[in-house]
């Protein structure tokens, strides 16, 4: 893992590379990923008030397939919009949020802030990204 920026308790400007399939802890909120490799699961915790993720496709266009997969009763709610189609979360109890390979850009990102209640909403986001 390449790690940029970060000092101690500050997350902010903290950019960390994703490699490999992980599951995300609350120490990890406010970190920007970039994640360069295909067909990665991203699991985030339980949701908790506050807490924030980015996520950004740092690989060649039509690469990457990113999965973000929220805990089993967290849903992830909202919409990415776009110049092709506006993209929603269905708001399904453990919905995943794909970015979709095929239409896969670099730089296409999403943030994600949790609620403590329903899950995840989110905030800010570019491509296709598909909810279950």
């Amino acid at each position: 893992m390449a790690r940029v920026g970060g000092g101690a308790g500050w997350h902010e400007n903290y950019v960390e590379t994703i490699t490999a399939s992980q599951t995300l802890s609350y120490n990890d909120s406010g970190k920007v990923f970039l994640v360069a490799t295909d067909a990665l699961t991203i699991t985030l915790p339980a949701t908790k008030a506050g807490i924030r993720f980015t996520f950004i496709n740092s690989g060649a266009d039509g690469n990457n397939i990113i999965t973000i997969s929220p805990n089993a009763s967290d849903k992830i709610i909202g919409t990415i919009a776009n110049t092709a189609q506006d993209n929603v979360a269905s708001a399904s109890a453990d919905g995943d949020l794909v970015h979709t390979k095929s239409s896969s850009n670099k730089g296409d990102h999403v943030t994600l802030i949790g609620d403590g209640s329903d899950g995840w909403y989110i905030t800010d986001g570019i491509g296709i990204w598909a909810g279950a």
